[in-house]
């Protein structure tokens, strides 16, 4: 995984409003979404959000050290509501 591409690509779909930051804003967020990616430290709260996007058939992808990927303090978990960003931040997490 190339950390500073996952980076470019993540700050690049923030700027164009498709990813939503928090396990708050996902609890209840009932659109469609195409890859969440969490923390590996995540609180169990964090852990009930994503039990329930497990149901919804979203890709779910645990990483380390979120927090430093996305610039923000304590985020444990992001979700992305473009396919074709999704599937770019997909390829740049597998190579």
């Amino acid at each position: 995984m190339d950390k500073i591409k996952l980076q470019g690509y993540i700050n690049i779909a923030k700027k164009a409003g498709y990813v939503i930051i928090g396990g708050d804003k996902l609890y209840n967020y009932n659109k469609k979404l195409y890859l969440v990616i969490y923390s590996n430290d995540a609180s169990k709260n964090t852990l009930k959000v994503i039990e329930k996007l497990k149901q919804r058939d979203v890709p779910i992808i645990a990483l380390e050290n979120l927090e430093d990927i996305m610039n923000i303090k304590n985020c444990k978990i992001i979700a992305i509501k473009n396919k074709n960003l999704s599937d770019i931040i997909l390829d740049a997490i597998n190579n």
